[in-house]
């Protein structure tokens, strides 16, 4: 993994970041370039099911395929994009340490042996990425993201095939989460897929709350672990900073109105983070909001 989501501006810049990006998505490949223009590609149902120990990519041709087409729907100037890994496949953690040190090898190996009790795969062949949030005297916070090793080749040989090159790797919602800016107000926010719901709150470059949820595929159990995902994070704000939400910043798979009527909550204002893409092939299939793949280009130039 070439780099995660940042509220500090140490690390990978946002500037240096590729003129282009790719999200890989349950149905379909969605990309975006600067100007903006976006591009996409619908997969078949099953192509791509994400899965931190199984095969995720079942016919790897037809995403090499979907991924050259929306790309070069975009006409990028660079080989290089930034590719956006579904929400499931990576854990995020925000841990604390009295100190960290400073050569990023040795860092790494004291964030492996952290997650070892953290996560349920091979933790020693799995890709890390990490950014410090906060560093004082006697506390080290961490932004740190890991994914299994294996299943991370499986997208980047897919762009490879593609013709192109990941040069910058992350997950939908840590995307998603670039494209807020650096508000000094905090904002909950909620990035909804198929199969997960991931709601962070976060505070200028700071992030107090990570967390991803696996959804059934039951509508009406999908229905009530929405609501109680948005009601933990909405107790969550209200119990960290002493004041109630009043907006949930929203990117995801449904209109911001069919998931304001799930999330039902009325003094809860749901916001649309991006808007929906409708030219060029995005006006022949269901809108897709552009949350995730503009916030990965945010403070490109």
């Amino acid at each position: 993994m070439k780099s995660i989501f940042s509220r500090t501006k140490s690390g990978f810049q946002p500037a240096g970041r590729p003129p282009a990006a790719v999200e890989m998505l349950a149905a379909a490949v969605s990309a975006a370039g600067l100007q903006p223009v976006y591009g996409f590609a619908p997969l078949s149902a099953g192509v791509i099911t994400p899965s931190l120990s199984e095969t995720n990519l079942h016919d790897p041709a037809a995403v090499a395929s979907a991924i050259r087409s929306a790309l070069d729907q975009v006409s990028p100037r660079s080989r290089a994009v930034t590719l956006i890994i579904p929400d499931p496949l990576v854990r995020v953690f925000v841990l604390d340490f009295d100190s960290l040190p400073a050569k990023s090898a040795e860092a790494t190996a004291v964030l492996r042996f952290r997650l070892r009790k953290m996560v349920s795969f091979d933790v020693e062949h799995a890709a890390i990425s990490y950014q410090v949030l906060e560093q004082s005297e006697t506390l080290c916070r961490v932004l740190t993201a890991v994914m299994p090793g294996p299943v991370l080749a499986e997208y980047e040989s897919a762009v490879r095939a593609a013709g192109y090159e990941p040069g910058v790797v992350l997950s939908s919602g840590l995307a998603m989460l670039e494209g807020l800016g650096d508000s000094t107000e905090a904002v909950l926010a909620a990035n909804l897929s198929r199969s997960t719901l991931t709601t962070t709150i976060s505070i200028g470059r700071d992030l107090l709350l990570y967390r991803t949820l696996d959804l059934p595929e039951d509508p009406l159990q999908r229905f009530t672990e929405i609501q109680r995902g948005i009601a933990v994070a909405a107790a969550y704000y209200e119990d960290r900073l002493q004041a109630r939400p009043l907006a949930l910043h929203y990117a995801g798979s449904e209109p911001a109105s069919e998931f304001a009527w799930d999330v039902a909550n009325p003094g809860l204002a749901v916001v649309e983070l991006s808007r929906r893409a409708k030219n060029g092939s995005h006006a022949k299939a269901v809108s897709r909001c552009t949350a995730a793949v503009a916030g990965a280009l945010a403070g490109v130039q």
